[in-house]
């Protein structure tokens, strides 16, 4: 019993991790964004650095992902994504702050 809930628990992760990068690729973010390597916005892994303890870090980057913003990471400004849902954001952000994996 224990090892079918173990199992369970492991591909429900494993698959929210993928849902994750599956939303990435729906709302274009893979278009600008990797999970190890800066291309015209930062790596996310390095966003997770940035936002490594900071307790409104979801919030935070919630906002980011709906409303764009400039000048954090350097000249070139992140467009507002108005078109990604609240959830959708939420499990964005969630899975950059875990560093994208």
């Amino acid at each position: 019993m224990r090892l079918a809930i173990l199992a369970a628990l492991l591909a429900a992760a494993s698959s929210s991790a993928l849902a994750n990068k599956e939303l990435a690729q729906k709302h274009a973010c893979l278009a600008c964004h990797a999970p190890d390597k800066k291309m015209v916005g930062p790596a996310y892994q390095e966003i997770a650095k940035k936002y490594n303890g900071q307790s409104d870090a979801e919030a935070v980057l919630i906002k980011s992902i709906k409303a764009g913003g400039s000048g954090k990471w350097g000249p070139v400004p992140m467009p507002a994504q108005p078109n990604v849902n609240d959830a959708d954001a939420k499990a964005l952000a969630v899975w950059i702050l875990q560093g994208a994996k």
